[in-house]
């Protein structure tokens, strides 16, 4: 593993310094990339850039009615590079995100080649037709707001815990793009995608059917600036109200896994268990003058929940069927000091687990030096369990991105 991530580390440190020498360079101002490099006859053009997330937090477990000592946990969170520009023509553009953090990179297998995951995305998109574009690799699907949106670009520390539990987040594929005006305000995009089905890096196999993924965004009001509906608080102080309401659906035809795309396989004394999965996504977002506020509903389903062995008996694995809600919203102040709350309550089906109603309670406060460039944020999470102790966990992070 370290040997592989070693190498393409040293591919890497070898072929910018090449490419530098031979084009032109520019360096840009801070938050802009590390460098913009372009061909000489304006055939291709790369911006580089680098971030880092260093993550501190602190957890204290009910016991007895009080709540007990802590465990402590000090990591970098998030450590990638990120690659994107156009190749031959402005309309054919690349994106590429390496990630370099043990916890990015975990989970290889014999799926992953027993190789690090270090590839995040890796994709091309050709805009063929005025509104119209296709991308093809390795990319996060269109599915629920908060997982589109970077994890860079946050108004807490981390997305919610419906996030983990019900998202659908990246695989290989194609992606189908459209946006059009119904009005001359009112915007609606468009976005399927049919990918492989079994998550990110997986070079051996398909072991089930395909994924389909549909998306659907209403912006009755305009869009929102620069991109601001991915984009966790209202650091850019919309002017007027902007809204997002958007929904998505996702069917995983014979999935795998006991998640759709993630999770744990289902493993039989015949093979795979394999099982149609549907994830449904309803999502809003709001901004108007610093305020903020993002709803997210989520629904996991299926016919065939339980994995069987040949004999009918079950292995023990169960597809994670349920629900989940998130309502978060925050306010940022002229000093660019933000406050944000977030409601969280995930209700699994019986089924699944004893402990089925999870709820938290987030409190959150950031302070943004360049905007998302450079930040230091922190929250609190209270968690209420019905069968499991609550518990209680706060969080510091720090984010320079390059």
């Amino acid at each position: 593993m370290f040997k592989s991530l070693k190498k393409t580390l040293s591919y890497i440190l070898i072929f910018i310094p090449i490419m530098i020498k031979a084009q032109q360079v520019s360096a840009p101002k801070f938050g802009k990339g590390l460098l913009n490099i372009s061909g000489k006859d304006s055939t291709w053009s790369m911006n580089f850039s680098a971030r880092v997330q260093y993550l501190t937090s602190n957890t204290w477990h009910e016991e007895n009615n009080s709540y007990g000592s802590s465990q402590s946990n000090s990591l970098i969170r998030r450590s990638r590079l990120k690659f994107k520009g156009f190749a031959y023509h402005p309309n054919l553009t690349y994106k590429i995100e390496l990630a370099l953090s043990n916890r990015d990179i975990s989970g290889s297998s014999i799926f992953t080649s027993y190789a690090p995951r270090i590839i995040l995305d890796a994709n091309i998109r050709w805009g063929f037709y005025k509104n119209w574009s296709l991308q093809f690799g390795q990319a996060k699907l269109p599915g629920n707001i908060e997982r589109v949106i970077s994890s860079s670009k946050l108004a807490l520390v981390d997305r919610s815990l419906l996030n983990s539990k019900f998202n659908i987040d990246r695989d290989f594929g194609l992606q189908l793009r459209h946006k059009f005006n119904l009005s001359e305000r009112f915007v609606v995009k468009e976005t399927l995608a049919i990918s492989q089905g079994e998550g990110r890096n997986i070079s051996k196999g398909n072991i089930g059917g395909h994924q389909y993924t549909g998306r659907l965004d209403l912006l009755p009001f305009g869009n929102f600036k620069n991109e601001g509906d991915y984009e966790g608080d209202d650091l850019r102080r919309e002017e007027s109200p902007k809204l997002l309401i958007g929904v998505a659906y996702d069917y995983n035809n014979n999935a795998v896994k006991t998640m759709s795309n993630m999770g744990s396989y289902m493993i039989t004394d015949y093979g795979f268990y394999e099982t149609d999965i549907t994830t449904f996504f309803i999502n809003s977002h709001f901004k108007y003058r610093g305020f903020s506020f993002m709803g997210e509903y989520a629904d996991r389903n299926t016919n065939d929940e339980f994995a069987e062995n040949s004999d009918g008996s079950l292995t023990g694995d169960v597809v994670h069927i349920g629900s989940a809600i998130s309502l978060q919203t925050g306010y940022v102040l002229q000093s660019n000091i933000a406050v944000t709350g977030r409601y969280t309550n995930i209700n699994f089906d019986k089924i699944v687990t004893n402990n089925n109603d999870i709820i938290q309670y987030t409190l959150g406060l950031s302070k943004y030096f360049e905007k998302h460039k450079l930040k230091i944020q922190s929250d609190m999470t209270y968690e209420n369990s019905i069968f499991l102790n609550d518990k209680i966990f706060f969080r510091l992070q720090f984010e320079i991105h390059f």
